[in-house]
């Protein structure tokens, strides 16, 4: 896929690395106006879905991962924007929910955004879901060590995001973590993917379409991903081990069926949507 890299600016007060000159090292977007297309399964509540995310570059999986915009409160809590639900009149006399949008960088984002994977049918993207939109940590097996077991997601927990290592890959590439999403009190969570790099924080200072995406969907330099991989569905992980052998221990990889993603190359895709249950 061609890709175009960012230029570093001083944009932001809170940049302090620069984007590398290739591969993982760097950040890129495929075409400033490209967008790839897949079809899957429709119905109602389905449809076209255009978005932002982060690239697959390798196996069999079939398009990228899509981001979930962040911001950051007053106390350093990172959390997940949300648009939600509306009631609207249906053809039948009757009324029926749709998904708000909210328009970021040129780009419609809502809950249809995760419509994949059975996310579409979890507890935490329903309209009747009482939680809030914090991140919090995730335990398990493929938890970073570094990482809280619960709680929710602090900047301070990343202050060494420029310099952490795991052993695995470049150090200072960033720091990731596992966490969950509107996942209070459900049966089934939906994981995210939290990273924090300079080299986001580099992007969202570019120039151009998915720059400027970044520069309202990220916080300093945190990148959130709904981390289902869009081929099987499985966990994948940013720096992982299991990577190496695969030439994927600087991205984010699924041990499944060997696909890879570049958190670091941020594409716009479209897909057709699968219907929410009850829709």
């Amino acid at each position: 896929m061609p890709s175009e890299k960012y230029p570093d600016s001083g944009r932001r007060r809170f940049v302090k690395g620069v984007v590398g000159s290739a591969g993982l090292a760097g950040v890129g977007t495929a075409g400033t106006a490209a967008v790839n297309s897949l079809v899957s399964s429709t119905g109602v509540g389905g449809g076209a879905v255009t978005y932002y995310g982060i690239e697959n570059t390798d196996g069999p999986a079939p398009r990228a991962m899509p981001q979930i915009p962040v911001e950051l409160d007053d106390d350093g809590y990172l959390k997940g924007k949300w648009t939600g639900f509306e009631e609207v009149e249906a053809k039948d006399g009757g009324t029926k929910r749709i998904a708000n949008a909210e328009e970021i960088a040129g780009v419609d984002y809502s809950p249809r955004w995760f419509q994949y994977c059975g996310i579409q049918g979890v507890a935490g993207l329903q309209p009747d879901y009482d939680g809030d939109n914090y991140f919090r940590y995730a335990g398990g097996g493929r938890a970073y060590d570094w990482q809280p077991s619960d709680g929710r997601v602090n900047v301070e927990d990343f202050a060494d995001y420029e310099t952490w290592t795991n052993g695995v890959g470049k150090d200072g590439l960033g720091k990731g973590a596992f966490t969950t999403w509107r996942s209070q009190n459900v049966d089934t969570t939906i994981p995210v993917q939290i990273i924090r790099s300079t080299r986001i924080e580099a992007a969202a200072n570019g120039d151009g379409e998915a720059a400027d995406w970044l520069a309202e969907s990220t916080a300093e330099g945190f990148m959130a991903v709904l981390n289902k991989c869009t081929h099987y569905c499985c966990t994948p992980k940013f720096k992982s081990p299991q990577g190496v052998k695969f030439d994927a221990e600087n991205g984010v990889y699924c041990p499944c069926h060997q696909s890879s993603y570049d958190p670091f190359s941020i594409v716009k895709r479209s897909y057709t949507a699968l219907p929410r249950p009850g829709d």
